[in-house]
């Protein structure tokens, strides 16, 4: 008789589901690997800034040395640029590995917490890993609806994951509903701020949510160097939070997490106004470009404040499946939700102009089939 291995909470896990790579695809369909156009994974477009490449070039002749644990040049740029101390300051392999930090250091089995619909797989992934309670609030216009959210928070909460702007909906919250949430959460309750795609917004929805953390103990803003820093493939984020906090993530936080070329790689690209701005603008022409394409094919998709757009290909629960492998036919590579309960809908990322022109072909001729 076979043995059921680890707890049945581990054992429920669906694992998370990653954009299919570009060889992939490649050897799937039978086609040229330069030929193919990648806007599944919300990665920059323009790829890793030269003077990334230029720090890392510096640092890799210590790579026979372990990397600094504690992050220190790194953790001074963060201190600089939000205006905290570096001890306030937590490193991740990625803001997924902040994510995951902040369940294990403060959920214990059993204990609940509080997500949206339709917001980032890894916070029920997070939530199953620590054998907690799922508490799923419906979303409202495909976003989170934070008045429901605060009523569903029980006495056994100890963490609230908020995704702003959220993926895979793109969809934003204002800074003054997000501050009157946390006027109203009790102080024992975790909130986590995932702004994975904040550098993203319009000038006129920015806000610096690192000053909130100075208000709120309870709070640990979420941020990370791969999307529009464009350093997917090195996994470094960090995370915004008081002493009270950092002090217990600290104490899960693997050893040696961030190596030391995604440190070096962070400082420079941190630094480099002229990428992030050149970024920025390409991200706006993009959702322009795509969101005119969706509005003559007569599409539906949600307005996003991302890298990206969530768009509705069909009525059926089969039209996203079946656009979707119409695309990769094509040689298009875009993203599936059926896994977040959407499966008429497609997550595409925003690419170069060439890239989105590409995408908009394709989809065209997989609508028309």
């Amino acid at each position: 008789m076979s043995k059921n291995y680890g707890p049945e909470y581990v054992r429920a896990i669906a694992p998370y589901q990653a954009g299919k790579p570009i060889a992939e695809v490649a050897r799937e369909f039978g086609l040229d690997e330069e030929a193919i156009v990648k806007l599944a994974s919300n990665e920059n477009p323009f790829g890793v800034p030269a003077s990334a490449v230029q720090a890392m070039n510096a640092a890799a002749a210590e790579l026979g040395r372990y990397p600094d644990a504690n992050g220190f040049d790194l953790k001074g740029a963060l201190s600089k640029r939000y205006g905290v101390p570096a001890e306030w300051i937590t490193l991740g392999n990625g803001s997924n590995d902040i994510l995951e930090i902040a369940a294990h250091a403060f959920v214990e089995r059993g204990q609940s917490v509080v997500y949206s619909q339709y917001s980032f797989a890894v916070y029920a992934l997070a939530t199953q890993g620590v054998g907690a309670r799922h508490i799923v609030v419906p979303a409202k216009d495909h976003g989170h609806d934070l008045p429901a959210m605060l009523a569903a928070i029980e006495a056994d909460t100890r963490l609230v994951f908020i995704a702003n702007p959220n993926n895979p909906t793109g969809t934003f919250i204002p800074a003054a509903e997000i501050q009157a949430f946390l006027d109203k959460v009790p102080a024992g309750v975790v909130v986590v701020l995932d702004e994975a795609y904040n550098e993203f917004l319009a000038e006129e929805n920015q806000f610096e949510s690192a000053e909130w953390v100075k208000k709120y103990p309870n709070l640990l803003v979420s941020r990370t160097f791969s999307k529009a820093y464009g350093l997917a493939g090195l996994r470094v984020g960090f995370g915004i939070a008081q002493p009270a906090l950092t002090d217990l993530m600290n104490r899960i936080r693997q050893p040696f997490n961030v190596n030391s070329l995604a440190q070096a790689a962070a400082i420079a690209a941190l630094n480099d106004k002229e990428f992030l701005k050149k970024s920025a603008v390409n991200n706006t022409a993009g959702y322009q470009q795509f969101t005119e394409a969706f509005d003559k094919l007569g599409l539906q998709y949600v307005p996003s404040y991302g890298n990206f757009v969530l768009v509705k290909v069909g009525d059926d629960a089969g039209a996203g499946a079946r656009v979707n492998l119409a695309l990769l036919k094509q040689g298009v590579i875009v993203r599936p939700v059926g896994n977040y309960g959407l499966p008429e809908w497609l997550r595409i990322s925003i690419g170069l102009p060439q890239e989105n022109a590409v995408l908009i072909a394709a989809l065209t001729k997989a609508l028309a089939e």
